[in-house]
């Protein structure tokens, strides 16, 4: 992948962890619940990460009170879940200090549907994977090993 020409056509630096990854494995799905994006790759349903308008960047009401910051940054969709939740990364400072944001689209009445997390997109992601944090609508952690399977694969 070419991250200066990605850099400079989209006029944005991705985060080191989220390149390694997406280095590593593409674009794809992590136990069948989690897509991870990436930038535009010819054929892959998963190389939309440039392009995506999430509706839940309408609802950041409650996103802006949990930053405690009065115009809220830019937010950039790098992941969805099965059920509709959609992890973001907060696009303040430099790339690699980005924190991550999600969104969790089915929660009881009155219980606030962001989360910040304090770490970049593998720190996230292995947070997840073993339980220490509870983003989404429906646990993914589980005792067994995870799998990740590439948009090639599917």
């Amino acid at each position: 992948m070419d991250w200066e020409r990605i850099a400079d056509a989209a006029q944005l630096e991705l985060p080191a962890d989220y390149r390694e990854f997406v280095e590593s494995y593409g674009g794809g799905e992590i136990d069948e619940y989690l897509s991870i994006s990436t930038p535009p790759i010819p054929g892959s349903p998963y190389g939309d990460l440039l392009d995506r308008i999430d509706p839940a960047l309408a609802d950041c009401q409650q996103l802006g009170a949990l930053l405690g910051e009065q115009d809220l940054p830019p937010l950039l969709p790098f992941a969805d879940s099965a059920s509709g939740d959609v992890a973001f990364f907060v696009r303040k400072g430099a790339a690699d200090t980005w924190r991550v944001a999600t969104f969790r689209r089915q929660t009881p009445y009155g219980v606030n549907r962001w989360t910040v997390f304090d770490g970049g997109m593998a720190e996230f992601c292995l947070a997840v994977l073993t339980g220490v944090v509870d983003p989404f609508s429906e646990l993914i952690a589980g005792s067994g090993p995870h799998v990740f399977v590439s948009w090639r694969d599917l």
